[in-house]
């Protein structure tokens, strides 16, 4: 509960700062204005589905956008710069795409944030993407061990690299929903499927606010 309210307090904090600075769209540059109407048009949802090989059997992962354009710079901002406030704007790309499991009883639980990320950034951001949908998670996920930086390795690469990277708390009869910020190659959602599965979970789906489309074909 304590920590709840620390990190409640660090974004409140963050969005007043942001008020107090020099604000400019996350999308275009438009100055004066955190997303400007264009770009905010940009992020309407459009559902996208593609399947994640992972142990036990495949994930049907769905996402509420393609990851480019204004969509990539938004999470850019929100990962990088710390606007958190611009969460509430990938809202409807999240709901859209849990609308699309349709698991309502499911529980939903975050990808985990590295210590090193949590560290840079302050707060974790697939659990400020769900609040800010008005929805809730469950910490079932947490670190096993290091691993390194995913950027620039090919898909057998991130595979490796993510291997048996995290474990899950006792899950055992639970129905759960996968959510993350980000879908690549879809190795670290595979990794916390194996995860959750030897905990017990049944894992539903993963959802994702976006999908990069240059390596995941999509059907809506």
């Amino acid at each position: 509960m304590v920590m709840a309210i620390l990190v409640a307090l660090r974004e409140a904090c963050a969005d007043a700062l942001a008020l107090l600075l020099p604000v400019s769209c996350a999308g275009c540059g438009e100055p004066d204005v955190s997303l400007c109407e264009r770009c905010a048009l940009a992020l309407v949802p459009d559902p996208r589905r593609t399947r994640v090989p992972a142990p036990g059997g495949d994930v049907v992962v769905w996402s509420g956008l393609a990851f480019d354009g204004v969509a990539a710079r938004v999470v850019r901002a929100i990962k990088e710069d710390g606007r958190t406030g611009l969460a509430v704007s990938l809202a409807p790309a999240l709901h859209a795409a849990l609308a699309r499991v349709g698991a309502h009883d499911a529980v939903l639980v975050p990808m985990p944030t590295s210590r090193a990320a949590y560290r840079r950034r302050g707060f974790r951001v697939p659990e400020v993407l769900l609040r800010r949908a008005g929805r809730r998670g469950r910490r079932l996920l947490r670190p096993a061990r290091r691993t390194g930086d995913q950027r620039g390795l090919d898909r057998d690469g991130r595979r490796r690299n993510v291997a048996h990277s995290l474990v899950a708390a006792d899950a055992s009869g639970l129905r759960v929903v996968v959510v993350d910020d980000v879908v690549t190659t879809g190795a670290s959602l595979a990794e916390a499927v194996r995860a959750l599965r030897a905990a017990g979970a049944d894992v539903v789906a993963a959802v994702t606010v976006a999908a990069t489309p240059r390596r995941h074909p999509t059907t809506r």
